[in-house]
């Protein structure tokens, strides 16, 4: 199955040659089912770009698909993608309404635009994390008559980073008074500064369309969270990275092992990419719970990696990446009917009773909220299941679940034999591919 631009309506404005040039820079895209007896296949041909490699990854993790192997080759001016995917249930991909948004999606990566919040008013929040924020934050917004529709926050080594969507309570509409604005602005400044807040806490308002995630990490990284040490010590799973340098050929090697986990792969993809590096060759794998992923880059300009301390820096950078969204602690889901100052009563809850969010989704869809928070001690430890009782009896038995964490189902086993068949053939031949061109870059000695 391609995504055929064959028989597509051109607008009116279009001559021959653009519809030429359209037809050469849109990604080529194959889904197949046949050669894999435990994942589906989703390979992409296109044209290189900066960026083009997290697009495409992007498309996949924001349908929370498992991406269990992937391979990435640039020959010249055009990348190949081969991806292994899967629902996070370890089950192969049959849903035709699913297979043709993948398609369509991934064929009109170059033109795709992110999620739409419109009528909707952004905030961007970075600051010095403390027990207790969230919910100051939030009650600052019912205050000022704030409606959260959307939200997402994230914290790593001691700072806070979110992006909130919000909307006039009363009227429902976006808040385009200048003066509402920088209200808003001053006092979530105000709080996000607190007493001693080391660095200086930012805040910004925002109409532009943007994808939250993708966001979230281009602001941790901005506030060079990487840099700090960890307050809150909740895991030994550091991811290990190691970067070296491939000089006859100009590539610098990046290999990383960890935990592995949905949205992984994204997570290292944007990492790179706003280091502002190309991966020209990669290879994934996992095996059991743990993740191995190599990658050959450059930076933009065309150089390696120079230094040993642009080498350590990518090592932080990377490790602050993978680590930032794998939260600790216990997974609570809200579901209730949504309300005015409902994110405000809910996280003073929290915060009266010791509990620490160390990252929060928040959704609403039409008059009912999906709240999901992740939660620890104000060590860093599990919560006492008498808190968690004690919280949850006072927001709602009923309304405030105790979940476990999602896992990636693993029980399904690679097989190293394709199925026989046509679609077997194919998936030989991209593998043959992909092997010759590292051995024609000299990235290894033999390609049988």
């Amino acid at each position: 199955m391609k995504f055929n631009t064959e028989n597509m309506e051109w607008p009116t404005f279009l001559d021959e040659y653009e519809k030429l040039v359209f037809r050469m820079t849109t990604p080529r895209v194959m889904i197949d089912n046949a050669s894999c007896s435990n994942a589906t296949l989703v390979m992409i041909d296109s044209a290189r770009k900066h960026g083009i490699l997290l697009e495409a990854v992007q498309v996949l993790t924001d349908l929370n698909l498992s991406i269990k192997k992937a391979y990435v080759s640039c020959d010249g001016r055009w990348f190949m993608d081969v991806f292994h995917v899967t629902d996070l249930d370890g089950n192969k991909l049959t849903d035709k309404s699913v297979i043709s948004y993948i398609e369509q999606s991934l064929g009109a990566i170059h033109y795709a635009s992110s999620k739409s919040y419109n009528g909707l008013t952004a905030l961007e929040l970075t600051g010095t994390d403390r027990i207790g924020l969230l919910s100051e934050v939030f009650a600052v917004l019912s205050d000022l008559q704030c409606n959260v529709v959307e939200a997402k926050v994230w914290t790593h080594n001691g700072r806070i980073a979110s992006l909130i969507y919000i909307k006039e309570s009363q009227s429902g509409s976006q808040i385009e008074d200048s003066q509402k604005i920088d209200r808003i602005e001053a006092r979530l400044k105000s709080v996000l500064k607190g007493d001693n807040d080391i660095r200086s806490a930012k805040t910004s308002v925002s109409l532009a369309v943007t994808h939250t995630e993708r966001r979230l990490h281009q602001m941790m990284f901005a506030d060079r969270d990487y840099e700090r040490k960890p307050v809150l010590w909740t895991s030994n799973d550091t991811p290990i990275v190691s970067v070296s340098n491939c000089l006859e050929k100009g590539y610098s090697v990046v290999n990383i092992q960890c935990k592995d986990r949905t949205k992984l792969l994204f997570d290292v993809v944007c990492t790179l990419t706003d280091m502002q590096y190309v991966v020209f060759h990669a290879t994934i794998n996992s095996a059991g719970d743990r993740a191995y992923l190599e990658f050959f880059i450059r930076h933009t300009d065309g150089s390696p990696i120079s230094s040993e301390a642009e080498k350590q820096r990518v090592i932080l950078c990377l490790q602050a990446g993978i680590v930032r969204r794998a939260s600790e602690g216990v997974r609570l889901e809200l579901c209730t009917g949504d309300k005015q100052g409902l994110l405000a009563d809910v996280t003073r809850t929290f915060r009266e009773n010791g509990v620490n969010v160390t990252r929060a989704e928040i959704s609403t869809t039409g008059d009912s909220a999906l709240n999901i928070f992740y939660i620890t001690d104000v060590r860093g430890n599990p919560v006492d299941s008498e808190i968690i009782e004690s919280v949850r009896q006072k927001i709602g038995w009923s309304n405030l679940k105790v979940k476990e964490l999602p896992l990636i189902n693993h029980q399904k086993r690679d097989r190293d034999e394709p199925a026989v068949g046509v679609g077997g053939a194919m998936l030989l031949s991209l593998g043959s591919i992909f092997r010759r061109n590292l051995y024609n870059l000299g990235l290894i000695k033999s390609f049988s």
